[in-house]
């Protein structure tokens, strides 16, 4: 037995690997259907094979299993591609219910031993992966759920060479890029309207077309879907050559109909174009509106910010009209108040922790920062400690500051739990003004702290690095103060070595380092700033650790130490 698995092994580890010695096992020669019938596994020569690691546990797994149900069904008609499901379920109901909705063969989930020797040949680190052999068993590619999500059944018979040509169409595609190579598939030339009515994609050449990413149950989409009807039915009226093709990301009709809620056109639901978009305008968020000129090629690609900021004084996206829009920005950020960016409409007050309303008009001349945040975001939750620190210390030094607590919590329950230790102002829970915020600051991400100067100008957007880096020393976040922290950080290691030898880490020299943030591995203590470190090693001694002999030996040179650094007395 253990001879016939070294065997196994030492075949799998070959150029070729052969069917029966990679699947069988001493008592068994056959995969399994859904139906419980037995399926020889000699019958496989002459096929490709897609070995599928899979499990019903696994969310990824579950949503890409129908991509290859859906390829595998496309190619089943050519009879020389077969799929064996190398189940990591733990018990054998759930496999049974995976393996149900499976049109492919399986190895008996019984057979634990031969599941589970497949995984290190095949570098199975997690799962879904799926490797993909020709039919003479040799290894075509270990990234089989890549190319499936990418190519479908056009990567048959997913050989490097026809990943290749495929690559090669795609550039060329993106060089000789028009409305038609966008939208026209093998199998659809038209896009659809909201009665399911047809409409030539020939129609939208020569006009600029909004290729509009949107999943109506993510809330920014479906508020920014508003924003867009809005403009799209302005410039019809006006008269415009403009129109817009929704790509729709939801998976269901239901959601489907709801981003489908102006006249604008679409791609069928599930079309197998929408991914293949996604990956050719590499989105990254949502929503997203790429711009296509009256030529075929892409204008911008993403104009959601500029028509959400801008309306339809953004058209007609060309990189003319946003040089125009952003010193439109500029000039708008040159007359920036605390009140024009907090007051909208009868909207002018924000929470004190009492409850009470305080005016935005009391907190004008204060340097401000806005919090963007939420209880069911860990770094957030991580953040707010430290911010709540930094936020008292500079209180006791200027009561002229000021924090402003913006939720993207998502119920009353969990912004009152959050903000109960929060020691600061905050909007009011699910407040319109929230929104505008988030779209003027270009939050794309929390926590994130944007500083408002006294003037209510934005100081900076990247408040909460600087306060991660320096804490409540900082503060006004200015310019002005950063550079004078620079100073004192530079006059702060005068004097020490650049390079030294420890005992502690005998393997290589440390090199004074700057760091923002490390544990010292000789007192487990945080340090920042400055660290004696290794970077091959990634070893870390705080100046004071590193320093500690030479400042008892130069003591009556004048070194002083304040329990974090050590430094020469000036």
């Amino acid at each position: 037995m253990a001879e016939a698995a070294n065997n196994v092994v030492e075949t799998i580890n070959g150029d070729c690997h052969d069917f029966k010695s990679l699947l069988s096992s001493s008592d068994r020669d056959f995969l399994v259907r859904n139906n419980g019938d037995q399926v020889q596994i000699d019958s496989l020569k002459g096929k490709k094979l897609g070995l599928y690691f899979s499990a019903s546990w696994c969310g990824p797994c579950r949503r890409f299993t129908p991509n290859l149900i859906e390829v595998y069904t496309e190619l089943s008609t050519k009879g020389d591609f077969e799929v064996i499901f190398v189940s990591a379920d733990e018990d054998e109901e759930s496999f049974n219910g995976y393996f149900s909705k499976m049109p492919w063969l399986a190895i008996p989930f019984s057979d634990s031993e031969a599941r589970k020797r497949l995984d290190e040949p095949f570098s199975v680190m997690g799962i879904p992966h799926l490797v993909l052999l020709d039919e003479n068993g040799k290894v075509l590619t270990e990234e089989g759920v890549e190319i499936i999500r990418e190519y479908g059944d056009e990567g048959y018979p997913f050989t490097p060479e026809k990943i290749q040509e495929l690559k090669d169409l795609e550039e060329k595609a993106k060089k000789e890029q028009s409305i038609k190579t966008i939208l026209v598939s093998r199998s659809r030339d038209f896009v659809v309207t909201s009665d399911g009515s047809k409409v030539p994609v020939s129609e939208l050449e020569g006009k600029t077309v909004g290729i509009y990413f949107s999943a109506s149950s993510f809330k920014p989409s479906a508020d920014f879907t508003q924003k867009l009807a809005e403009v799209y039915s302005k410039l019809k009226e006006n008269g415009e050559k403009f129109e817009v093709v929704m790509i729709s990301v939801d998976d269901d009709e239901e959601s489907f109909r709801q981003s489908f809620g102006a006249p604008w056109l679409a791609l069928p639901l599930k079309d197998k174009s929408c991914e293949k978009l996604a990956r050719y305008f590499e989105l990254s968020t949502l929503p997203t509106v790429v711009i296509i000129g009256p030529d075929g090629k892409t204008l911008h690609p993403n104009a959601a910010d500029a028509i959400d900021e801008h309306g339809i004084v953004a058209y007609p996206f060309t990189p003319e009209k946003f040089a125009e829009l952003k010193e439109i920005e500029k000039a708008r950020e040159a007359t920036q108040t605390l009140e024009s960016v907090l007051v909208s409409g009868g909207l002018d007050f924000v929470l004190g922790k009492d409850g009470a309303k305080v005016k935005v008009a009391d907190l004008v001349g204060k340097t401000i920062l806005l919090y963007f945040s939420a209880h069911w975001c860990p770094p957030c939750r991580a953040f707010t400690p430290s911010l709540v620190e930094v936020y008292k210390k500079i209180k006791e030094k200027d009561d002229a500051f000021e924090v402003i607590f913006i939720s993207s919590d998502r119920d009353q329950a969990s912004f009152d739990d959050y903000y109960s230790g929060m020691p600061w102002l905050a909007l009011p829970f699910n407040d319109a003004r929230k929104s505008s915020l988030s779209r003027k600051f270009r939050v794309q991400g929390i926590p994130m702290l944007i500083a408002l100067g006294p003037t209510g100008k934005t100081i900076t957007k990247e408040a909460r690095s600087l306060v991660m880096a320096h804490g409540a020393d900082a503060y006004p976040f200015t310019e002005e103060r950063l550079k004078e922290i620079e100073v004192q950080i530079e006059e702060m290691a005068k004097g020490w070595p650049e390079k030294l030898k420890d005992e502690r880490h005998e393997e290589h020299e440390l090199v004074l380092t700057r760091r923002s943030n490390y544990v010292c591995d000789a007192c487990d203590e945080n340090g920042q700033v400055w660290s004696f470190y290794c970077e091959e090693c990634d070893f870390d001694l705080h100046p004071k650790c590193a320093l500690e002999k030479e400042t008892k030996a130069d003591a009556k040179e004048g070194w002083v130490c304040d329990g974090e650094v050590c430094t020469r007395a000036s």
